[in-house]
């Protein structure tokens, strides 16, 4: 079994995400499965390789602007059963208040 190093909890929360790839344009939609200071985990429709880059748009019910960070697809694998994928991506920079945020709204 892989040590987990991460650094941040893990908070298991669903939460809709917009995303757009700025090297090709393409744009989707995404839900989280859980997400921490420095990454997420989520599930979407599109095959993103490993590597891509992406632009997003964290929607969180605060009645606040989403959340817009950057990061990086880590590992992606086909969600057995589904036309879905489960990725795990790398934000660029810690979002510690984004991350408050989704604490707040999960009350």
């Amino acid at each position: 079994r892989m040590e987990d190093r991460r650094i941040f909890t893990r908070i298991k929360i669903k939460l809709p995400l917009k995303f757009l790839d700025p090297a090709n344009g393409k744009e989707g939609n995404a839900e989280t499965v859980d997400i921490s200071a420095n990454g997420f985990g989520l599930v979407t429709n599109e095959k993103l390789p490993e590597r891509t880059y992406l632009e997003m748009r964290l929607y969180i019910p605060d009645h606040h602007e989403p959340l817009c960070t950057k990061g990086e697809v880590i590992w992606c694998k086909a969600v057995i059963g589904t036309s879905q994928q489960r990725l795990g991506l790398r934000l660029e920079k810690e979002e510690l208040m984004g991350l408050a945020r989704t604490l707040w709204s999960n009350k």
